[in-house]
């Protein structure tokens, strides 16, 4: 919590906000850009959950009626989504080691309490010290986002790989070279 204060802040400062004076705070460019610190916040806690145990868990991270599509295998709701993590138990990279996720060049697009968010995300493993570490996988994500009592949730994400495609996902795997969550 305060490191998403703290950076929501850093936000307003150089946007020339004061952060203590409503006038300013509320002004529509500077919610926004506090909004999209927020979503990134949001989307960095839910990659630190790969490897990690989490108590958390990836429930929190959506609404109740979320659509989880991942290489075309799809859950929807909390139940479904959690069923899509329990499916991947032996594939996990983070059972042969240290295992990390790099988002990159994400782009996030905010109206109102709805937002949309893409990027990219590269799996890392690290099997050994003395050793350099491995890229196991990478993809693109797609996120429809909404804001809810404060708090910004994942209604839709769609995750596309590019590399390192579990076993579990060949069945339902078509190449996609691009998505548009916003028409959805």
């Amino acid at each position: 919590m305060l490191g998403r204060t703290l950076a929501a802040l850093a936000a307003l400062a150089l946007t020339g906000c004061n952060a203590h004076d409503p006038s300013t705070a509320s002004a529509p460019e500077n919610r926004a850009l506090l909004d999209k610190v927020e979503i990134m916040d949001l989307l960095s806690r839910y990659y630190s959950n790969f490897g990690a145990d989490s108590s958390l868990g990836f429930n929190a991270f959506y609404t109740d009626d979320a659509v989880f599509d991942v290489n075309g295998h799809v859950g929807k709701g909390k139940a479904g989504i959690q069923g899509i993590y329990a499916s991947l138990k032996g594939e996990n990279p983070a059972d042969r080691g240290t295992f990390h996720m790099l988002m990159t060049n994400p782009v996030i697009d905010v109206n109102g309490d709805s937002a949309t968010a893409r990027l990219l995300w590269t799996g890392i493993l690290n099997t050994k010290i003395d050793g350099p570490p491995e890229f196991v996988e990478q993809g693109r994500e797609y996120d429809k986002l909404v804001k809810k009592d404060g708090k910004w949730l994942i209604a839709k994400r769609v995750v596309i790989a590019d590399s390192g495609l579990p076993p579990s996902f060949k069945d339902t795997y078509t190449p996609r070279k691009d998505y548009n969550i916003s028409k959805d």
